[in-house]
């Protein structure tokens, strides 16, 4: 017992002495003496903890010491057995278990054993449970657990992990309060902690208070304390994250001269100045990105080089400052060019590598660097030799870290991304497969929850969507969308890496737009690319390439939809994305080019010279930046050759068209077979030669293009929108082969046959967009009719197919009113006119109700009663209700957008209405598998048509350039073609003389020139159809006028000789006018009136803006009121001048089925939706009439001035106040073709509702012959008031 006392007090003595005075020999003797210490304990023995206590201890010291590394496990191993005989409640376990906890810690951090983690932390729980809040001790162990906790997060990603530490690291900190000495450096832990938890959560709250504390933490480190250098590193790193994620140069700027001092309180010579160089050096380099100022990537590359100094060959440390100064070499060299500078890059990458010999535990991020570095000379030079080393090299790193290891999925990554490069060079299809299975094996690595999981579902879908360019796949991209949706979802609002994943699914989905054409798509890329607009502020250091995006977006819609607001807002995007790159900076070729694209494609469109000549200008500028080996050059070539074909073309400079194909044929050089973008430069220099040969007549050229064309189409997937420009463009060749007569070298093929097979094709091609197949089928129109083809016919249909899909999709009436102005008005009717030359005059009938009045039929399409549906099935019970549902939403009106709202709100309620239509259409598709409803809403036949006829034959006059017509319909006859002895020009003129007659001032003039139009119209149009009427309709009977053009100015009711004993119209038949067939059989299918008749009289006799009252309003409702049967036959409402607001007037127009309009009308001939009647406060339009739903109405009389007159742009859409009330559901309606005097409305009121209201019943039916024998009775009133009223409806 003594002995063993005897070695334990001299080794004390001697562990204590040599912590003193570093004396080795004291260390090893020490050790001796509690080696024999322990011998001299049995095992049994109560002493023996103790001893083994005590020789693990100096052990420990002794390996720390040596830095024999290897022998910490004995040490460990005693601890291990010391603590096994010290149980729970031993007074001597709690400093056992902190012993062992910071011997396993120490292992650890130099063997770097995964499997020994768990361990260590387990240990360091075990030694906190001893320790409390006051003990001196778990301030330690709360720091040492933190950190072990941070470590297995960042090698295994459980946020628990992470979570957990930054409980601690709070915990660490609460224990030293402010003022404590040693309160900076549990600061400094929780803010580290805070920045990791940030960087992989992206929660800016952690970021901003890593900073606080961090500032804190700097406070108290005050200039001379001996860790100030530190604080200022770690504030300054902190800064730079938050730049690099919120864009503020604040930051940058505070980071930079934070590193700047720090690295002054590391002189030359102290043993951190190398890590405060490096530091400066990154800071500086990250501000050249962001800003592009050379000087501070020469300064960044200066510090670097002296950081790489201070550590020279054989320095443990010297790697990383060589992998830094090869990343700046390797940015220099990628803004300048410099050779030099990426060849020094990789030797220094080589060096690096050569450190960490084959083996060595970190050799595989060298590898990486110099792969990644080989790799960029590859693409700059060529040298295959370079891409397959790089390949290599990320073979070997990858081989580094086996199956099952933590970091393996960075590898495999960086393999991957190699592989697609070397695809993408090379085409060999094993490449890109290899890739994607490698980033599939990585994905697998990185699960639910992993802080890398959404950057390899990125790389996934990337390199799917690769594969899907190539080979055409859509499983490929549409799993790639699947992958970006799960990569965003991964990336909450306020996550950093937010914005990119935004962008990227956007790129994803317009690329799917691009090849299937679904709209929703491209709606759903554009409110992406603005959300993540919207994520990078002024002066972010990517908001360019928002910017970029957001406009190709923009102007990919214009081309697809024509909405102007898009291309403008495109250009402005792109005017401030070129501004943030000012002359100089590498990026700025790019938004040169697609500003420039866009000024063009503003000048196709608007004919601004000014944007044309700015276009080239910017072209210019891009190709002058774009050095030789550029792989933008052949796109810059092309555009500006695009741009001087354009001006060609505008101007006829020939410099310009000769120029513009020397740089098509340039571009195309450089696009060797198998190149993606081969096939569209083929179609732009084949646009070129073909423009050429108009010009020049030269053979060859023709030739080439046609040549180019065919190689373009071969090259095309199926689905590839540009397609159908090439097919255009074939068409075009072939037409030109057709007209100069030139043979086809070496072909059989018709050239005239091939044209128009070409232009069909194209308008049939759905993945080209409906706007595009739209202007395509009508140059197919234009071709037909031009040569008198066999297919003119069915490119009319076509043509009117695809106009009527393109304006169902557009939400507002006025807005399909103002598309409808971008295409030829007498489509319709040329289409008949087609038809009829064909002699077929049934399907001129289903033709003209096909293609006219196509905005009122869309309107009536959302209010089509289904009632016999719900009746077959179940299935067909649920597709009424969701018919009737989507129906009622699309005939709401749209929202109206107050001046100033935003775009995106705009956008939204535009898509909101567009995949509506798309729903509806879908539902219409699965009611027309019902039996009996496989015709549902598609375009009339001719027998469905007849029946409008039924009470009475209704005649269909068409004006065309080829001929002028009149179609004769009976109920149960075929229908007879009656030509006229006129044509367009002549109806042209006398619309000119009766609007001009009827305006005029001096009544006395007017009658003469009057009975003059009448007598023409009389002789050449209603006449002819009159002598073939006799022969079979009876005089005094009914006739329904539906005309079309410029039939549809004139009073074909009053067309008469008007001399003694002469002829009429009016003295043979009673006329009607019918906007369609299909107007005249919904108004007889309407629901059956009720039994009483509820009538309202409204009247506005001073509406605002007019200087006089209208003195015969009020006279005129009593008069009406007056003259209809009492009540209970009628129940009469009165809508007086004082009271007839619009709201009241529209309570009126909905609660009665019978109205009386007294007050002025006005016709908008600009804007037909805004004319209206005019009451008290605000216009009761033509709009909020059109919108509202009037299916049980049976009569209106509109006692105002211009109710029935059609405007000039779009004659066969019938947009006025009467046929408005008409499609909303009135069966019969009086109107006015133009300004009516007062005393004319007086007499004919009058009369007219005596014979209405006749025998004290009303029955609109009547309000034909009532009108009729109302006009024969006015005896003393001008011609011109006698026939302005007219009939509408049954």
């Amino acid at each position: 017992m003594h002995a063993l006392v005897l070695e334990t007090d001299a080794g004390h003595r001697l562990l204590a002495r040599y912590l003193r005075t570093q004396n080795n020999t004291d260390l090893d003797q020490s050790i001796k003496h509690f080696e024999r210490a322990s011998d001299l304990c049995p095992v049994d023995y109560p002493c023996r903890p103790a001893a083994l206590f005590n020789l693990a201890t100096t052990k420990f010291v002794d390996c720390q010491a040596s830095r024999t590394y290897p022998d910490l496990d004995i040490p460990i191993s005693l601890f291990h057995d010391a603590l096994d005989m010290r149980p729970t409640g031993h007074p001597d376990r709690p400093i056992t278990q902190l012993y062992l906890s910071i011997a396993l810690l120490s292992r650890f951090a130099r063997r770097n054993d995964p499997h020994a983690l768990d361990e260590v932390i387990s240990s360091h729980y075990n030694a906190l449970e001893y320790y409390n809040p006051m003990h001196a001790r778990r301030g330690q162990l709360l720091c040492n657990l933190s950190v072990m906790l941070l470590t297995r997060f960042e090698r295994r990603g459980n946020v628990q992990d992470l979570d957990e530490a930054i409980v601690l690291q709070r915990e660490s900190l609460a224990l030293l309060p402010v003022g404590h000495t040693d309160r900076s450096k549990p600061l400094n832990n929780l803010a580290n902690g805070l920045s990791t938890r940030f960087s992989h959560r992206g929660n800016d709250q952690d970021l901003d208070e890593a900073i606080v504390l961090h500032m804190e933490a700097l406070a108290l480190r005050p200039v001379g304390h001996p860790d100030r250098s530190a604080s200022l590193n770690n504030l300054a790193n902190r800064l730079s994250t938050r730049f690099s994620h919120r864009g503020n140069v604040q930051d940058l700027d505070e980071a930079i001269v934070l590193h700047r001092e720090a690295l002054a309180l590391r002189p030359v010579g102290h043993p951190d100045r190398f890590l405060s160089l490096n530091n400066l050096g990154n800071g500086l380099s990250t501000r050249f990105r962001n800003q592009g100022n050379d000087q501070d990537l020469d300064e960044a590359i200066v510090l670097q080089r002296e950081a790489l100094a201070l550590l020279p060959v054989g320095h443990p440390f010297r790697s990383k400052p060589l992998t830094n100064l090869a990343n700046r070499l390797s940015t220099r060299f990628s803004h300048r060019g410099n050779v030099q500078d990426l060849d020094e890059a990789i030797v220094l990458q080589r060096e690096s590598l050569a450190l960490l010999p084959v083996g060595h535990t970190d050799r595989s991020k060298p590898l990486n660097n110099l792969a990644n570095g080989l790799s960029t000379r590859f693409s700059h030079r060529g040298n295959v030799q370079d891409l397959d080393e790089a390949i290599v090299l990320q073979r070997e790193s990858l081989a580094l870290l086996p199956v099952g290891h933590t970091d393996r999925s960075k590898p495999l990554n960086n393999l991957a991304n190699g592989l697609s490069t070397r695809f993408s060079h090379r085409g060999n299809d094993q490449d890109l497969d290899e890739a994607i299975v490698l980033h599939m094996e990585a994905l697998a690595l990185r699960p639910v929850g992993h802080p890398d999981r959404s950057s390899s579902l990125n790389n996934l879908a990337t390199g799917l969507s690769t594969r899907f360019e190539q080979r055409g796949n859509f499983q490929d991209l549409d799993e790639a969308i699947v992958l970006q949706r799960e990569s965003l979802a991964l990336l909450p609002v306020g996550h950093p890496d937010r914005s990119a994943s935004l962008n990227n699914l956007a790129n994803r989905l317009s690329t799917r737009f691009s090849h299937r054409g679904n709209v929703q798509d491209l709606d759903e890329a554009i409110v992406l690319h603005r959300e993540a607009l919207a994520l990078r502020p002024v002066g972010h250091p990517d908001r360019f390439l928002s910017l970029n995006n957001l406009g190709n977006g923009l102007s990919t819609r214009f081309r697809n939809q024509g909405n102007d607001q898009d291309l403008d807002e495109a250009i402005v995007l792109q005017r401030e994305a070129l501004a943030l790159l000012p002359v100089g900076h590498p990026f700025r070729s790019k938004p040169l080019t697609n500003l420039a694209n866009r000024l063009s494609t503003r000048f196709e469109h608007r004919g601004n010279v000014q944007d044309l000549d700015e276009a080239i200008v910017l072209d210019r500028e891009v190709l002058a930046l774009l050095p030789v080996g550029h792989p933008d050059l052949s796109t810059s070539l092309n555009n500006l050759a695009t741009g001087l074909f354009t001006r060609f073309s505008d101007r006829g400079n020939d410099q310009d068209l000769d120029e513009a194909i020397v740089l098509h044929m340039k571009a195309l050089a450089l696009l060797p077979v198998g190149h993606p973008d081969r096939s569209a430069s083929l179609n732009n220099l084949a646009s070129g030669l073909l423009i050429r040969f108009e010009y020049r007549g030269n053979a060859q050229d023709l030739n080439d293009s046609l040549e180019h064309l065919r190689s373009a189409l071969t090259l095309l997937t199926q689905h590839d929108p540009l397609q159908l420009n090439v097919h255009s463009l074939l068409s075009s060749v072939y037409l030109l082969f057709h007209r100069s007569g030139l043979d086809l070298t070496g072909q059989d093929t018709d050239s005239l046959n091939a044209a128009m097979d070409h232009l069909k094709t194209a308008a049939n091609f759905v993945s080209g967009g409906l706007l595009a197949r739209l202007r395509a089928s009508l140059c197919w129109v234009r071709g037909a009719a031009q040569h008198a083809h066999g297919t003119e016919l069915e490119a009319y249909s076509t043509s009117m197919h695809l106009l009527d899909a393109y304006m169902s999709a557009t939400a507002s009436v006025s807005s399909r009113h103002n598309a409808m102005k971008d295409f030829p008005s007498t489509l319709a009717v040329d289409a008949a006119s087609c038809a009829l030359r064909h002699n077929d005059v049934c399907r001129a009938v289903e033709l003209l109700e096909q293609g006219r009045t196509l905005i009122w039929t869309q309107m009536a399409r959302f209010r089509t009663p289904l009632d016999s549906l719900e009746e077959r099935s179940d299935h067909a019970k649920v597709l009424m209700k969701r018919f009737r549902d989507l129906s009622s939403l699309l005939d709401k009106p749209p929202v109206t957008h107050s001046e100033g709202t935003s775009r995106v709100d705009v956008e939204a309620e535009a898509t909101r209405y567009r995949r509506l239509v798309e729903d509806w259409n879908t539902t219409v598709e699965e009611i027309r598998k019902v039996e009996g409803f496989a015709h549902f809403l598609l375009p009339p036949l001719f027998s469905d048509l007849q029946d409008a006829a039924r009470e009475g034959p209704i005649i269909v006059l068409v004006a065309s350039k080829s001929s002028c017509d009149a179609i004769v319909i009976q109920h149960k006859e075929p229908p007879t073609r009656v030509q006229l002895p006129t044509n367009l020009e002549k109806l042209r003129q006398l619309v000119i003389t009766l609007r001009r007659t009827v305006e005029a001032a001096d009544p006395k003039g007017k009658q003469p020139v009057l009975i003059k139009v009448l007598r023409e119209l009389w002789d050449d149009v209603v006449c002819p159809v009159v002598e073939h009427l006799g022969r079979f309709a009876r005089q005094g009977s009914r006739i329904w006028w539906c005309p079309t053009s410029f039939f549809s100015f004139l009073p074909l009711h009053a067309a008469g000789e008007y001399r003694g004993n002469g002829k009429s119209i009016s003295q043979l038949y009673v006329s009607s006018y019918t906007p369609s067939l299909t107007a005249l059989i919904r108004a007889r299918k309407s629901n059956d009136g009720s039994p009483s008749v509820s009538f309202a009289a409204i009247g506005q006799d001073h509406p605002p803006g007019y200087s006089f009252t209208l003195e015969a309003v009020e006279p005129e409702l009593k008069l009406v009121q007056s003259l209809l049967p009492p009540p209970p036959a009628v129940s009469f409402t009165k809508v007086t001048s004082v009271e007839s607001t619009k709201s009241r007037a529209m309570h009126a127009l909905q609660d009665n089925h019978w109205l009386h309009f007294a007050c002025h009308g006005t016709q908008d001939l600009l804007e037909p939706f805004k004319s209206a009647f005019l009451m008290r406060d605000h216009p009761l339009s033509l709009l909020d009439i059109a919108q509202t739903n009037l299916s049980r109405h049976e009569f209106a009389f509109l006692s105002a001035c211009e109710t029935a007159v059609v405007d000039f742009q779009t004659p066969d859409e019938v947009i006025h106040l009467a046929a408005g009330l008409q499609f909303a559901g009135v069966k019969s309606v009086v109107g006015t073709s133009w300004k009516v005097t007062d005393a004319t409305v007086q007499h004919l009121v009058e009369a007219f509702y005596k014979n209405f209201c006749r025998d004290g019943k009303m029955n609109s039916k009547r309000a034909a012959r009532a009108l009729h024998k109302a006009v024969q009775s006015l005896k003393d009133v001008p011609l011109d008031q006698r026939i302005v009223f007219m009939h509408i409806g049954i």
